[in-house]
């Protein structure tokens, strides 16, 4: 789903919430996700899943 798609949804079932304030509040709960994720911290949404980063490291790899 893309952004636009989730403030669309989100705008049909709200009729009574101005559009501009939808798509200002999914901008803002989007930003303090992306912010704690590159924080290191583990973000969990209920009923959906949660979201951590993982890093690997490198890894030798050749062109057959």
């Amino acid at each position: 789903m893309l952004r636009s798609d989730l403030i669309h949804i989100l705008q049909e079932r709200n009729h009574h919430i101005h559009p501009s304030d939808v798509e200002a509040a999914v901008k803002e709960i989007l930003g303090h996700i992306t912010d704690s994720l590159t924080d290191g911290d583990r973000i969990e949404v209920r009923g959906f899943g949660s979201f951590s980063l993982r890093h690997l490291a490198p890894r030798q790899s050749r062109n057959p």
